[in-house]
């Protein structure tokens, strides 16, 4: 079921030339100087389509620097004006959007911590009602696509049709080169509910250290999402906040300069002729795929009715560990990915460990239903 999203298309909105929109800025303005300094920097490089910088910034713990406030945003409007950089802070409840807006910011933003609660999106999609300004939803700090999903709604309901996703990552107690885990396939997801919706991704935060975002940049272009946020600082060295994930600009140039650029399509008629037949191979492999795991499942039902008849558990670590422990072998000589392999494992044995408890308490349920039903009449 596609999502129903009035949107416009990214290029009526921003002009970008067909180029990835590149939204760049430090992660928190500090000083005039500061912001100034790097402003001018990013647009001499001819490469930044819109200046960000984090005016209120929400923290995990108190103490620590919550931006500079209201002030910056004189700062951001200057910065502009000599740059003719567009402008986008993040917004994180009504009163941000009012001065947001009386300040003449371009872009705004919600942020992760915002996207997570319902009623904090609601504040601000109330305050942007009769508003014509663009408008980006970061996903929300855990894998929850339909909180992703109601956001945009509710910003969308508003009357915003310069609606916009940002990929940054999700939060993950698995240890991890990532601060957050990019969980690509739920921005996926997202793309093939909205196609129209276009989806930035940022890289510094799913990366949380400036070496890994040519990686996770490249990548996500390669995912034909329309752009990248990328943090830049004039010293980052010196940040107030999250100094490891910022470039300097001179950096930023770098990246962006070596990134590659694919077109999601080709008009070329070989090209297209070969795509389709190699997609026709692939969906007949995906047919017998499923045929397979439907024969599986059946003995997984005899096998589960065979262990209930002989009051036998449904796991057994051993064989588990057995399947496993062979499966991982055959996907090395395979040339599989051992990470992606566990995981289908997993899913697979999951769902036979699901069938087979539907099987060994069918019968269960059956007379609790019928105790039920039996005290229910006798009262």
């Amino acid at each position: 079921m596609k999502l129903q999203l009035n949107i416009q298309p990214l290029n009526t909105w921003l002009n970008t030339n067909n180029e990835p929109l590149i939204i760049s800025g430090p992660c928190s303005a500090e000083t005039e100087e500061q912001l100034l300094t790097t402003a001018h920097l990013l647009a001499a490089t001819g490469k930044v389509s819109v200046l960000r910088a984090g005016i209120w910034k929400p923290r995990t713990r108190p103490g620590e620097f919550e931006g500079i406030g209201s002030i910056g945003l004189e700062w951001l409007k200057r910065a502009k004006a000599e740059t003719g950089l567009p402008t986008a802070v993040e917004v994180a409840n009504a009163k941000h959007v009012e001065e947001a807006l009386a300040a003449g910011v371009d872009i705004l933003w919600i942020g992760a911590r915002s996207t997570v609660n319902p009623f904090t999106v609601q504040e601000i999609a109330d305050a942007l009602k009769g508003v014509d300004i663009p408008v980006l939803v970061k996903n929300p700090v855990n894998p929850d696509l339909q909180l992703w999903v109601g956001a945009l709604e509710r910003i969308n309901g508003a009357g915003i049709t310069k609606l916009g996703a940002i990929h940054r990552g999700f939060s993950s107690f698995e240890k991890s080169s990532f601060r957050n885990e990019p969980m690509w396939e739920l921005a996926i997801q997202l793309k093939t509910l909205c196609p129209d919706l276009p989806i930035i991704n940022d890289p510094s935060h799913i990366c949380g250290n400036r070496e890994l975002i040519p990686y996770i940049s490249q990548k996500a272009l390669d995912l034909d999402m329309q752009g990248l946020m990328i943090e830049s600082h004039v010293d980052p060295s010196v940040a107030w906040t999250d100094a490891k994930q910022q470039v300097t600009p001179a950096a930023l140039s770098e990246l962006v300069e070596r990134l590659t650029v694919r077109e999601p399509e080709s008009q070329n008629e070989a090209f297209v002729d070969q795509l389709a037949d190699l997609r026709k191979q692939i969906d007949k492999i995906d047919d017998q795929l499923l045929q397979k795991l439907g024969e599986r499942m059946a003995i997984v039902g005899k096998i589960g009715e065979f262990k209930r008849d002989n009051q036998v558990t449904i796991l057994q670590v051993n064989r588990w560990d057995a399947i496993m422990n062979k499966g991982i072998s055959f996907a090395k000589a395979l040339k599989l990915d051992l990470n992606f392999t566990e995981k289908f494992l997993e899913l697979v044995h999951g769902e036979s460990i699901r069938k087979q408890t539907e099987i060994m308490n069918a019968g269960k349920a059956e007379k609790g239903l019928a105790a039920e039903t039996h005290t229910e009449v006798k009262s």
